[in-house]
């Protein structure tokens, strides 16, 4: 995974755009931050995931995701070059999920 396929990954969810904060860009959809590029370096994304998906996601594939240190629960970092697609979009969607407003996410089809 590379840092332009989680860009177009995340992008190509309903309702998101692209914003930057402090030089890192993020993913947000109904005004709320779903994941960010290049933390907590270049290599990796954070997802805000809730709690209770990160779990299953971190298991299913730990030599890419892991529990953020020191984050708020549901935060998940995701080491791009160890990171399977399938994986990370199933993640994004779950991330994107929990922050998208109703009227969008009830439309969703994956």
């Amino acid at each position: 995974m590379t840092e332009a396929e989680f860009r177009a990954l995340a992008l190509g969810l309903p309702g998101v755009v692209e914003h930057a904060e402090q030089d890192h860009p993020d993913f947000r959809v109904g005004g709320k931050v779903f994941a960010l590029l290049g933390r907590p370096e270049t290599t990796w994304a954070t997802l805000l995931l809730s709690a209770e998906d990160q779990p299953d996601i971190v298991a299913a594939c730990p030599e890419a995701f892991r529990p953020a240190p020191g984050g708020a629960p549901g935060h998940t970092q995701v080491h791009l070059s160890e990171a399977p697609h399938p994986r990370v979009r199933e993640a994004l969607i779950a991330a994107w999920r929990d922050k998208a407003p109703r009227r969008i996410r009830d439309h969703f089809r994956e």
